[in-house]
Protein backbone atom coordinates (compact mmCIF):
# COMPACT_ATOMS: atom_id res chain seq x y z
CA UNK A 1 0.00 0.00 0.00
CA UNK A 2 2.37 2.65 1.19
CA UNK A 3 5.00 1.39 -1.21
CA UNK A 4 2.95 3.00 -3.96
CA UNK A 5 1.74 6.26 -2.43
CA UNK A 6 -1.69 5.95 -4.07
CA UNK A 7 -2.71 2.88 -2.11
CA UNK A 8 -6.17 4.11 -1.50
CA UNK A 9 -9.88 3.65 -1.76
CA UNK A 10 -13.35 2.85 -1.40
CA UNK A 11 -15.75 0.41 0.06
CA UNK A 12 -15.31 -1.32 3.35
CA UNK A 13 -16.71 -4.65 2.31
CA UNK A 14 -15.63 -8.25 2.21
CA UNK A 15 -16.45 -9.88 -1.13
CA UNK A 16 -16.68 -13.61 -1.53
CA UNK A 17 -13.36 -13.94 -3.35
CA UNK A 18 -11.56 -13.04 -0.11
CA UNK A 19 -12.60 -16.33 1.45
CA UNK A 20 -9.26 -17.81 0.51
CA UNK A 21 -9.06 -21.57 0.71
CA UNK A 22 -5.80 -22.65 2.29
CA UNK A 23 -4.26 -26.04 2.52
CA UNK A 24 -3.29 -27.18 5.98
CA UNK A 25 0.13 -25.85 6.92
CA UNK A 26 2.92 -28.40 6.72
CA UNK A 27 5.67 -28.53 9.37
CA UNK A 28 8.01 -26.68 7.00
CA UNK A 29 6.52 -24.05 4.67
CA UNK A 30 7.20 -24.28 0.97
CA UNK A 31 10.51 -22.77 -0.01
CA UNK A 32 10.71 -19.34 -1.53
CA UNK A 33 13.70 -20.38 -3.63
CA UNK A 34 11.49 -21.72 -6.41
CA UNK A 35 9.93 -18.27 -6.53
CA UNK A 36 13.26 -16.47 -6.81
CA UNK A 37 12.70 -15.77 -10.48
CA UNK A 38 10.23 -12.93 -10.39
CA UNK A 39 6.65 -13.83 -11.08
CA UNK A 40 3.75 -11.51 -11.60
CA UNK A 41 1.68 -11.42 -8.42
CA UNK A 42 -1.44 -13.54 -8.61
CA UNK A 43 -4.28 -11.53 -10.08
CA UNK A 44 -7.04 -10.02 -8.02
CA UNK A 45 -10.12 -7.95 -8.95
CA UNK A 46 -8.03 -4.79 -8.60
CA UNK A 47 -5.20 -5.99 -10.83
CA UNK A 48 -6.81 -5.61 -14.23
CA UNK A 49 -6.77 -2.59 -16.46
CA UNK A 50 -5.78 -1.35 -19.87
CA UNK A 51 -2.21 -0.67 -20.91
CA UNK A 52 -2.84 3.08 -20.67
CA UNK A 53 -4.18 2.74 -17.12
CA UNK A 54 -1.20 0.64 -16.12
CA UNK A 55 1.16 3.21 -17.62
CA UNK A 56 -0.53 6.07 -15.76
CA UNK A 57 -0.41 4.19 -12.48
CA UNK A 58 3.23 3.24 -12.98
CA UNK A 59 4.16 6.89 -13.63
CA UNK A 60 2.25 7.90 -10.50
CA UNK A 61 3.97 5.14 -8.53
CA UNK A 62 7.51 6.18 -9.44
CA UNK A 63 6.63 9.87 -9.25
CA UNK A 64 5.27 9.52 -5.74
CA UNK A 65 8.35 7.61 -4.64
CA UNK A 66 10.64 10.36 -5.95
CA UNK A 67 8.43 13.02 -4.34
CA UNK A 68 8.65 11.22 -1.02
CA UNK A 69 12.43 10.99 -1.24
CA UNK A 70 12.71 14.69 -2.06
CA UNK A 71 10.35 15.68 0.76
CA UNK A 72 12.33 13.61 3.25
CA UNK A 73 15.29 16.01 2.91
CA UNK A 74 13.17 18.90 4.22
CA UNK A 75 11.82 17.32 7.39
CA UNK A 76 13.57 16.22 10.57
CA UNK A 77 14.32 12.54 10.98
CA UNK A 78 11.67 11.12 13.36
CA UNK A 79 12.73 9.24 16.42
CA UNK A 80 11.55 5.69 15.89
CA UNK A 81 10.91 3.25 18.68
CA UNK A 82 13.31 0.40 19.18
CA UNK A 83 11.59 -2.69 17.79
CA UNK A 84 12.14 -6.11 19.27
CA UNK A 85 13.95 -8.64 17.14
CA UNK A 86 12.66 -12.10 16.34
CA UNK A 87 15.16 -14.59 17.72
CA UNK A 88 16.14 -17.66 15.71
CA UNK A 89 16.94 -21.20 16.80
CA UNK A 90 20.30 -22.99 16.81
CA UNK A 91 20.00 -23.58 13.04
CA UNK A 92 19.45 -19.89 12.34
CA UNK A 93 15.80 -20.42 11.31
CA UNK A 94 13.14 -18.13 12.71
CA UNK A 95 10.11 -19.73 14.30
CA UNK A 96 7.12 -19.06 12.07
CA UNK A 97 4.83 -18.37 15.00
CA UNK A 98 7.14 -15.65 16.25
CA UNK A 99 7.38 -14.08 12.81
CA UNK A 100 3.58 -14.01 12.54
CA UNK A 101 3.30 -12.36 15.96
CA UNK A 102 5.87 -9.77 14.86
CA UNK A 103 3.77 -9.01 11.75
CA UNK A 104 0.66 -8.57 13.88
CA UNK A 105 2.57 -6.24 16.19
CA UNK A 106 3.67 -4.26 13.13
CA UNK A 107 0.02 -3.82 12.13
CA UNK A 108 -0.66 -2.34 15.56
CA UNK A 109 2.07 0.18 14.77
CA UNK A 110 0.47 0.89 11.36
CA UNK A 111 3.70 -0.11 9.63
CA UNK A 112 2.26 0.68 6.18
CA UNK A 113 2.43 4.39 7.01
CA UNK A 114 5.06 4.62 9.74
CA UNK A 115 7.80 2.32 8.49
CA UNK A 116 7.98 0.88 12.02
CA UNK A 117 8.25 -2.79 11.19
CA UNK A 118 10.25 -5.66 12.63
CA UNK A 119 13.14 -5.77 10.17
CA UNK A 120 14.43 -9.10 11.48
CA UNK A 121 11.20 -10.78 10.32
CA UNK A 122 12.05 -10.12 6.64
CA UNK A 123 14.81 -11.13 4.26
CA UNK A 124 16.92 -8.15 3.20
CA UNK A 125 16.11 -8.90 -0.45
CA UNK A 126 12.41 -9.49 0.22
CA UNK A 127 10.16 -8.79 -2.78
CA UNK A 128 7.41 -6.22 -2.22
CA UNK A 129 4.61 -6.20 -4.78
CA UNK A 130 1.22 -4.59 -5.26
CA UNK A 131 -1.02 -3.86 -8.27
CA UNK A 132 1.13 -0.85 -9.17
CA UNK A 133 4.49 -2.60 -9.36
CA UNK A 134 7.14 -4.54 -7.47
CA UNK A 135 10.69 -4.20 -6.22
CA UNK A 136 13.18 -5.94 -3.95
CA UNK A 137 14.74 -4.50 -0.82
CA UNK A 138 13.60 -4.20 2.78
CA UNK A 139 15.19 -0.79 3.33
CA UNK A 140 13.50 0.67 0.27
CA UNK A 141 10.12 -0.56 1.51
CA UNK A 142 10.71 0.93 4.96
CA UNK A 143 11.72 4.26 3.40
CA UNK A 144 8.64 4.36 1.15
CA UNK A 145 6.34 3.60 4.09
CA UNK A 146 7.88 6.39 6.16
CA UNK A 147 7.66 8.86 3.29
CA UNK A 148 4.02 8.02 2.62
CA UNK A 149 3.16 8.50 6.29
CA UNK A 150 4.67 12.00 6.23
CA UNK A 151 1.97 12.99 3.70
CA UNK A 152 -0.89 12.02 6.01
CA UNK A 153 -2.74 14.22 8.50
CA UNK A 154 -4.22 11.22 10.28
CA UNK A 155 -4.64 7.53 9.55
CA UNK A 156 -6.11 4.32 10.89
CA UNK A 157 -5.14 0.75 10.03
CA UNK A 158 -6.61 -2.48 11.32
CA UNK A 159 -5.76 -6.14 10.81
CA UNK A 160 -9.21 -7.66 10.40
CA UNK A 161 -8.31 -11.33 9.95
CA UNK A 162 -5.27 -13.61 9.73
CA UNK A 163 -5.15 -16.87 7.76
CA UNK A 164 -2.49 -19.59 7.89
CA UNK A 165 -1.67 -21.44 4.67
CA UNK A 166 0.98 -24.00 3.78
CA UNK A 167 3.63 -21.61 2.49
CA UNK A 168 2.29 -18.24 3.55
CA UNK A 169 0.13 -16.22 5.91
CA UNK A 170 -2.60 -13.85 4.73
CA UNK A 171 -3.50 -10.69 6.58
CA UNK A 172 -6.81 -9.01 5.70
CA UNK A 173 -6.72 -5.30 6.53
CA UNK A 174 -8.74 -2.10 6.50
CA UNK A 175 -7.14 1.30 6.05
CA UNK A 176 -8.30 4.92 6.00
CA UNK A 177 -6.50 8.25 6.10
CA UNK A 178 -6.75 11.98 5.49
CA UNK A 179 -3.92 13.34 3.36
CA UNK A 180 -2.30 16.64 4.24
CA UNK A 181 -2.85 18.17 0.80
CA UNK A 182 -4.77 21.49 0.71
CA UNK A 183 -7.97 19.75 -0.47
CA UNK A 184 -7.65 17.07 2.29
CA UNK A 185 -8.55 13.97 0.25
CA UNK A 186 -9.91 11.09 2.30
CA UNK A 187 -8.72 7.63 1.29
CA UNK A 188 -10.13 4.33 2.47
CA UNK A 189 -9.43 0.80 1.34
CA UNK A 190 -9.70 -2.83 2.22
CA UNK A 191 -7.38 -5.52 0.95
CA UNK A 192 -5.12 -8.35 1.96
CA UNK A 193 -1.40 -9.04 2.01
CA UNK A 194 0.27 -12.40 1.40
CA UNK A 195 3.41 -13.09 3.43
CA UNK A 196 5.49 -15.90 1.92
CA UNK A 197 8.01 -17.59 4.23
CA UNK A 198 11.51 -18.68 3.26
CA UNK A 199 12.22 -22.27 4.33
CA UNK A 200 15.91 -21.52 4.93
CA UNK A 201 15.60 -18.41 7.08
CA UNK A 202 11.99 -18.62 8.25
CA UNK A 203 11.63 -14.96 7.34
CA UNK A 204 9.20 -13.29 4.96
CA UNK A 205 10.63 -13.40 1.44
CA UNK A 206 7.60 -12.05 -0.49
CA UNK A 207 5.12 -9.40 0.64
CA UNK A 208 2.30 -9.20 -1.94
CA UNK A 209 -0.54 -6.72 -1.53
CA UNK A 210 -3.98 -7.00 -3.13
CA UNK A 211 -6.53 -4.18 -3.12
CA UNK A 212 -10.28 -4.77 -3.35
CA UNK A 213 -10.83 -2.03 -5.92
CA UNK A 214 -9.78 -1.19 -9.50
CA UNK A 215 -6.37 0.43 -9.70
CA UNK A 216 -7.45 3.70 -11.30
CA UNK A 217 -10.09 4.22 -8.63
CA UNK A 218 -7.26 4.33 -6.11
CA UNK A 219 -5.56 7.13 -8.01
CA UNK A 220 -8.77 9.14 -8.45
CA UNK A 221 -9.31 9.22 -4.70
CA UNK A 222 -6.22 11.43 -4.41
CA UNK A 223 -7.82 14.23 -6.44
CA UNK A 224 -11.24 14.24 -4.78
CA UNK A 225 -11.66 17.07 -2.22
CA UNK A 226 -13.01 15.98 1.13
CA UNK A 227 -16.42 17.03 2.37
CA UNK A 228 -14.68 19.22 4.95
CA UNK A 229 -13.35 21.45 2.16
CA UNK A 230 -16.83 22.03 0.74
CA UNK A 231 -18.24 22.81 4.19
CA UNK A 232 -15.50 25.41 4.76
CA UNK A 233 -16.11 27.16 1.44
Amino acid sequence: MASSLCSSTILLFKPSYLSTTCRRKSPLPANCVFRSQWQKPSSSPGDGGSKSENAVLRVAWYGSELLGIAASFFRPTPLQEELSKVSDDELGILDRGRVVEAIKDDFRRSYFVTGNLTLSAYNEDCEFADPAGSFRGLRRFKRNCSNFGSLLEKSNMELMKWEECEDKGIGHWRFSCVMSFPWRPILSATGYTEYYFDIYSGKVCRHVEHWNVPKMALLKQIFKPSRWIWDKS
